[in-house]
């Protein structure tokens, strides 16, 4: 798939519940995120461009009292995982306020999956 997204989305290690507001379905888990849109890894297919209201159950963040946010989105794709149990829903966010935002942001910030090495103090060789 040729990759059209403006912002690089942010991989999440949270775990973050995902449902469709109106039906109470259980879409499934935040795998990335950027104030754009978000992908959700679950076990159900969907119809491409069907549009729904998503309501992203938040876990703990400084600062912010909200428990979800909903934000209206579209189904812009839907692809097998690499696990062949799961399935990749691709949503494109259609309009996010100030406030969502920011805890979008602080959500990119607390729980973004870090794959830099960490900076180890140097250790002298051993048997010296």
């Amino acid at each position: 798939m040729q990759e059209r997204r403006k912002e690089q989305r942010k991989s999440l290690m949270a775990y973050t519940q995902v449902h469709n507001l109106y039906g109470g379905l259980l879409l499934g888990y935040l795998g990335d995120l950027n104030l754009h849109g978000a992908m959700v890894i679950g076990n159900n297919a969907l119809t491409e461009n069907t549009e729904l209201t998503l309501a992203i159950e938040l876990p703990e963040l400084p600062n912010i009292t909200e428990t979800r946010i909903t934000v209206p989105a579209r189904l812009a794709w839907c692809q097998q995982d690499i696990s062949p149990e799961y399935l990749n829903l691709g949503f494109q966010f259609k309009e996010v306020t100030d406030k969502q935002i920011m805890v979008i942001e602080a959500i990119m910030q607390n729980y973004e999956f870090r794959r830099d090495m960490p900076k180890y103090p140097i250790r002298p060789p051993a048997g010296k």
